[in-house]
């Protein structure tokens, strides 16, 4: 995108972060400019001018296809996989669903570790890529595994929301089913960044931290005060955002009196989350 030290904005790339942010086009355009084309610090500078900026998540969105969560039979190893196509013409087809599943079910019985190595199980004689081969060629649509993540625990609960429109998978330190479902839709409906607070990686708080202070210090409002009182309201807006942005700490959706944390203690005095996955379609 750079020919030198001044980067070329493009029409594309104003279009991408106001897809990733719901930002306006010309405050993209200002954001891409003020930071030379960075597409994350752009992302940093609309938030610091007090842009609400839609939240970056991990999991990676397919525009149209099939997500399929599963257990192993003992439910110690959950797996998701997306089986990505063009249209959603074809990813409400029967037989490409079914398809799907017959990946997602090869994936579970060979236990496998990630994408590349499901492409390179075998079922019914042929390779997993040379079956989605076959399956362009016949429908005329780019498709792959474009996306698996796996979750390894004591107990792991599935959940497929909405016509394989999403899945999720949670890990549990004992066997509770019911609790299992539950915190998946939880995670399904609140789209969680981390369990809890320990979760988050250091360098993200740190980041949210900056935000934080810099918007404060350009509030008229705040202008003159100490900075140990910024820090200190710094400080009440990151718990803020760990009770909305972490598993544990959100409101329960089956009941706003508790956390998910609380929940679960009631399901069992030592029951926690040790970690999960969420897949969505775009």
């Amino acid at each position: 995108m750079s020919t030198g030290t001044t980067a070329t904005i493009t029409a594309a790339d104003i279009n991408k972060l106001r897809q990733a942010t719901g930002a306006g086009m010309m405050d993209c355009r200002k954001a891409l400019t003020e930071t030379n084309g960075d597409f994350e610090a752009a992302i940093d500078w609309l938030r610091k001018q007090g842009q609400k900026v839609a939240a970056k998540r991990s999991d990676r969105e397919a525009k149209e296809g099939v997500v399929l969560a599963k257990t192993s039979a003992d439910h110690t190893t959950g797996f998701v996989v997306c089986i990505s196509c063009e249209t959603d013409f074809v990813s409400k087809n029967a037989d490409f669903v079914a398809f799907a599943q017959s990946i997602a079910d090869a994936a579970v019985a060979n236990n496998v570790k990630s994408a590349e190595e499901l492409n390179e199980v075998v079922i019914n004689g042929a390779k997993v890529a040379d079956l989605i081969n076959d399956k362009l060629a016949s429908i005329g649509e780019k498709i792959g595994v474009s996306k698996f993540e796996r979750v390894d625990a004591p107990f792991v609960a599935s959940y497929i929301h909405g016509s394989n429109r999403m899945g999720v998978l949670v890990g549990l330190t004992a066997a509770a089913p019911e609790a299992g479902k539950d915190v998946a839709m939880q995670i399904a409906a609140m789209n969680p960044l981390a369990v809890d607070a320990a979760s988050i990686p250091a360098e993200t708080i740190e980041r949210e931290r900056a935000i934080v202070v810099e918007t404060m210090k350009a509030d008229p409002k705040m202008a003159g005060k100490p900075e140990e009182m910024i820090a200190k309201i710094a400080e009440g807006k990151l718990n803020a955002f760990f009770k909305e942005q972490t598993l544990l700490a959100q409101a329960f959706v089956k009941d706003g009196g508790m956390s998910v944390g609380d929940y679960l203690k009631s399901v069992g005095a030592d029951l926690k989350v040790t970690e999960f996955k969420r897949v969505a379609l775009g």
